[in-house]
């Protein structure tokens, strides 16, 4: 048959390109020495194989590539557990204890599927046009080997959503918990990172079992697999978006300087990646920074971190000294107490000592080098309707 080319098959090739290279960037370099990271690389590649072999069925270049034909069957398996694992690995920093066992379904069909793939061309070619273009008459095949010994392949979509079930089940779960271990409550409204980002990224994926009984009901065989190929594309795309937008949500290379300086240490990236975690969430729910005597010390023992490993995150992963870092917070609050109406009875040198300023002369230099004007002018430009 004729190739058949549409906005659904141009969209689902992007994608196949677009996982094939984010995967690459996620599991090279500095960047995969992160557990997370090296998860999102793999989410990357396995949904880049599942929908290129949706590709190759809906516009009909099957028939050119049957010894392809189901391929990337294995993968059913990996399609809500790599989420899992990433999920885990942004809240605590590793991968699940015995996370090997969780992937023992994907490698026993990966075993499974070598009785489907021994299998004649003409044999693969029936079960392609069974599923796509049951219009087509059947070619006579001999088995080789039992396709199917254990007559599993007919119950892979139920086993492929109970999985994926089970897996968006577990991800909420330990969401949920982290929540509730930093006393916040689950739809707050607050940016708590990674626990909002994590938390909005599960609500997400949520959206593929729905999707996937939808589409399992609606067609009949796979005919209507090209549309779970454009969401899975479509979460490439969202993970491209969140890249090159919010790139603090991944490992950012180090400086040469940083790298130097700390190059003895004995930080791991993925301890690293908790204390910036603990850090994040301690600034936005506790705000320490209002103290105007806290210094590092202080806050790497309230943290139950080293001194020496809180200063090489803040250099390593947020490229700032405690001084840059604590600035940056009390301007940021002063700016809300300048712009909110039940405090514009304050003056000037009353906010600063509100945000942790011992020094009036100290918070307005502050404030001009982040903002690039005075306190007076910043609240005089809000009152104008400038901001």
């Amino acid at each position: 048959m004729a190739p058949r080319i549409d906005i659904f098959a141009i969209v689902i090739l992007l994608g196949v390109v677009q996982g094939i290279l984010l995967g690459g960037l996620f599991l090279t370099g500095t960047r995969a020495t992160s557990a997370a990271n090296r998860t999102l690389g793999w989410i990357m590649w396995a949904y880049s194989a599942a929908i290129f072999e949706i590709f190759l069925c809906y516009t009909n270049y099957q028939f050119q590539t049957l010894w392809a034909d189901n391929f990337a069957e294995p993968t059913n398996f990996l399609l809500a557990v790599l989420p899992y694992f990433f999920v885990y690995a942004r809240l605590h920093g590793r991968l699940p204890k015995h996370w090997r066992g969780h992937l023992l379904p994907f490698g026993f069909w990966c075993l499974y599927s070598i009785f489907w793939q021994y299998q004649s061309y003409d044999y693969k070619y029936n079960s392609y046009i069974t599923a796509w273009h049951p219009e087509l008459s059947y070619r006579p095949f001999t088995y080789w080997i039992p396709e199917d010994p254990l007559y599993l392949r007919d119950h892979v979509n139920d086993l492929t959503l109970i999985s994926i079930l089970i897996y968006i089940g577990l991800s909420l779960r330990e969401v949920y918990f982290s929540f509730k271990k930093n006393q916040l409550p689950f739809f707050t409204k607050q940016i708590v990172v990674p626990l909002t980002q994590v938390r909005n990224y599960v609500f997400l994926f949520c959206l593929f079992p729905m999707v996937f009984v939808g589409v399992k009901l609606s067609f009949q065989k796979d005919l209507g697999d090209y549309l779970l190929g454009s969401l899975v594309t479509f979460y490439i795309y969202a993970t491209s978006y969140l890249t090159l937008s919010h790139s603090v949500l991944f490992q950012v290379e180090n400086t040469v300087e940083n790298r130097k300086k700390y190059e003895k240490s004995s930080l791991s990236e993925d301890s690293s990646e908790v204390i910036l975690q603990k850090l994040q969430i301690y600034l936005q729910t506790q705000k320490p920074y209002l103290e105007n005597d806290l210094t590092l010390p202080k806050l790497a023992q309230r943290l139950a971190v080293s001194q020496h490993h809180l200063s090489q995150v803040l250099n390593d992963r947020l490229g700032q000294s405690f001084f840059d870092l604590m600035a940056k917070c009390r301007i940021e609050e002063a700016q809300k107490l300048l712009t909110d109406g039940a405090h514009m009875h304050l003056k000037i040198d009353e906010i600063a000592e509100q945000v942790g300023y011992n020094s009036t002369s100290a918070f307005h230099t502050a404030f001009k080098r982040i903002t690039g004007q005075t306190p007076a002018q910043y609240r005089a430009k809000f009152l104008n309707g400038e901001l």
